[in-house]
């Protein structure tokens, strides 16, 4: 049998290396910030031109490299990060294995410019898919500047799998917001098609916060703060309202470097138990400093994946401390029935290492549980309303059809929910979903006029740079919807007409929600979530319903419909409750 194993050519492996490496232009944007981070950069300027398909650039103010260091730097392999195995496992530098370089020259054109401080000339390398092409001296500034052109030129089937502009430079946003969160103390520069997109200054991290996504933001924020000896959690959450449906504003580092976590995202999650509506997510920004030693990054190519030592610990510090600076800003009870058993073996532990510290008590003598101003006079008219509308939720007799034969029952719940016989089934209806479902065939059937309303005094709503960049890419969409609006100043839009229809209160949220996405392929895909929105602003939830009458007319609605059981995001609108099961629990 003849041999069949054999050795792959070199610019093959690469190209197969950088698979792991270049998944997309954000991939090289990560890879080459790190380095300029890792090189002591104080300033670094990322240039893009087609969303990175044809030019990332960054620039930095390092410390440069030597002539050698520069050609050696595109081989694989090659690190001055670490020289033995255990160093992988005290790693405190971004970068570390040596293959970026490597893997971005095999799939691009890449030119380095570099010096040195104490240098007097500096280094100019051009390397063309792999293949080393020049080295030579040229006059550059001290740092080093990367050209990466025309990425994938040379593995057609892998560009043609990038997504559109809008999607990549979102992907290349994310990455630059994590490493610029992450660095507060160091000047970033984004540009991209000559456009200035993100302009950051060395600033306090909540300053760098409000900057990345905008002022109005800053009065949500309450600050997280524990310090343990082993390990220090600090940063920021927002208060409830600044939660949302999607995800995009959760941020958790360890020791400056992003990482991704299902288990911690929970614990912030568990720490916002009983403040959020059902279906949204906290906003956070959370930054723990421990041990390298005791954290493994080593288990992700991309190294947003991490591996803690005392990782259920951690999660009860997460947990815990958010809660506690939640009670101490009045945005839950301060005191904690639902104890982690996680945190009291971490305790038990720290007082085992002699650097547990016991809290000091402070305890208000004078407080009366029972004083009579303890509730003022109108929270008692709303209790007693409240108390009196629940205890009257008798169930009553209604006939919605003209069947005289069929009689139907509706009760409300304190919930929002509502209580309905019908054919000799018990659902629970969701009345808000319902009435979604009635306004969008309702609009539907009506021809949109597209009439505006000129607002007698302009509205402003600012933007961060993420959602300017939003604006741009639908407003060519909006005046034929009948808004007036233009970027006035920096990053406020100036709104000076809105549709007919819209409400002025409910203008700012209904914009949040269109810029809650960015990826719009096409004009129709736009067209269908903006009417998805407009039918859900102009619709009712389901604790807007509390008269019968009202509760009435959207069932008759809705029956004309067919009695849909669900949305078209897959949401039901009812539940059928089997009452044989009911009589099994007596």
């Amino acid at each position: 049998m003849s041999d069949i194993i054999k050795l792959l050519p070199d610019h093959v492996a690469n190209q197969i290396a950088a698979g792991e490496v270049v998944q997309r232009p954000a991939s090289i944007v990560k890879e080459l910030i790190e380095n300029s981070i890792d090189a002591g950069a104080t300033k670094i300027e990322l240039i893009i031109r087609d969303s990175g398909k044809n030019l990332i650039q960054v620039v930095d103010n390092g410390s440069g490299m030597s002539e050698t260091d520069a050609r050696l730097a595109f081989e694989r392999h090659a690190t001055s990060k670490i020289s033995t195995t255990e160093d992988i496992f005290r790693i405190s530098t971004k970068g570390f294995r040596g293959e970026a370089l490597a893997s971005i020259a095999a799939v691009a054109e890449v030119e380095l410019k570099t010096k040195t401080h104490d240098a007097k000339i500096g280094t100019n390398i051009y390397i063309e898919g792999g293949g080393f092409q020049f080295q030579e001296p040229v006059q550059t500034a001290e740092g080093s500047n990367f050209s990466v052109k025309n990425l994938f030129y040379n593995v057609p089937a892998r560009r043609k799998f990038l997504k559109n502009n809008n999607i990549e430079f979102r992907h290349i946003i994310d990455e630059f917001q994590r490493v610029a969160l992450a660095h507060e103390n160091l000047e970033f520069e984004l540009f991209h098609n000559d456009d200035i997109v993100f302009r950051l200054r060395k600033a306090s991290l909540l300053q760098r916060i409000v900057d990345v996504f905008g002022r109005k933001l800053q009065p949500l924020l309450i600050p997280i703060k524990e310090d343990l000896g082993w390990v220090q959690l600090n940063g920021f959450v927002a208060k409830p309202e600044g939660a949302k449906k999607t995800r995009g504003e959760q941020f958790f580092f360890v020791n400056g470097r992003y990482f991704r976590s299902a288990y911690f995202n929970k614990a912030v999650q568990d720490a916002f138990e009983g403040l959020l509506l059902p279906g949204y997510i906290p906003t956070f920004f959370l930054f723990l400093d421990l041990d390298p030693e005791k954290v493994d990054v080593n288990i992700h190519p991309q190294k947003t994946e991490v591996k803690f030592e005392d990782e259920n610990l951690i999660f009860a510090l997460v947990r815990s401390t958010i809660k506690r600076s939640l009670g101490i800003y009045n945005i839950s009870p301060s005191l904690d029935f639902d104890r982690d058993s996680g945190m009291d073996a971490f305790m038990n532990q720290k007082k085992s290492d002699g650097n547990f510290k016991t809290p000091e008590i402070v305890v208000d003598r004078n407080y009366n549980p029972f004083r009579e101003e303890t509730v003022s006079p109108g929270e008692r008219v709303a209790m007693t309303e409240m108390y009196q509308q629940n205890i009257q939720a008798e169930p009553s007799k209604i006939n919605l059809f003209e069947d005289e034969d069929f009689d139907e029952d509706l009760m409300r719940l304190p919930n929002g929910y509502w209580l309905f016989n019908k054919n000799g089934k018990t659902l629970m209806l969701d009345l808000g979903r319902m009435h979604r479902l009635v306004v969008g065939e309702r609009n539907a059937k009506k021809k949109r006029t597209n009439e505006k309303h000129t607002l007698l005094f302009s509205l402003e709503y600012h933007m961060n740079e993420i959602e300017k960049n939003k604006f741009r890419s639908i407003k060519k969409f909006l005046p034929e919807l009948g808004f007036e609006m233009i970027i006035a100043n920096d990053n406020v839009l100036r709104i000076d007409a809105v549709p007919q229809g819209l409400k002025e209160t409910q203008v700012m949220k209904f914009l949040e929600n269109l810029f809650e996405i960015l990826e719009y392929r096409t004009e129709d895909e736009f067209l269908d979530f903006y009417n998805s929105q407009w039918n859900k602003i102009q619709s009712k939830s389901r604790f807007d319903f509390l008269y019968k009458m009202d509760a009435e007319q959207v069932i008759k609605d809705f029956t004309e419909l067919g009695f849909p059981e669900f949305l078209p995001s897959g949401k039901r609108c009812f539940i059928e409750i089997p009452l044989e099961d009911l009589k099994n629990k007596f």
